[in-house]
């Protein structure tokens, strides 16, 4: 059973930092396509970064760049988002999402990923 668990949300100040993390399990994490996304309610959820199977590229949405990094750790079968310089219009619901499918042409767009886990809310206030 494939499980994707997110965590490392939470409350912070404009300006601030955190960092996401989403442990998988259940499937062959080192072989496969990573992407985080975010949604708030009323909106579609939007593709904020994703990584390929080895970590060699990523891809980042323009509202991000600079700021966040995607990474992750094969051996822990474990994704991060590191979000530096938050905006308030930072402030979404964060999902990480797989496709197993394909490790190596990650894009930002939801339909790709076929596993998402249940998010975890980042608020940020000015």
């Amino acid at each position: 059973q494939v499980q994707l668990v997110e965590s490392g949300g939470g409350s912070v100040q404009a300006g601030g930092s955190l960092r996401l993390s989403c442990q998988a399990s259940g499937y062959i994490y080192s072989s496969t396509c990573m992407g985080w996304f975010r949604q708030v309610p009323g909106k579609q959820r939007e593709g904020v970064a994703a990584v390929t199977a080895g970590g060699g590229s990523t891809y980042y949405a323009d509202s991000v760049k600079g700021r966040f990094t995607i990474s992750r750790d094969n051996a822990k079968s474990t994704l991060y988002l590191q979000m530096n310089g938050l905006k308030p219009e930072d402030t979404a619901m964060y999902y990480c999402a797989a496709d197993p499918n394909n490790g190596r042409y990650c894009y930002l767009f939801a339909y790709q990923y076929h596993y998402w886990g249940q998010g975890t809310q980042v608020t940020v206030s000015s």
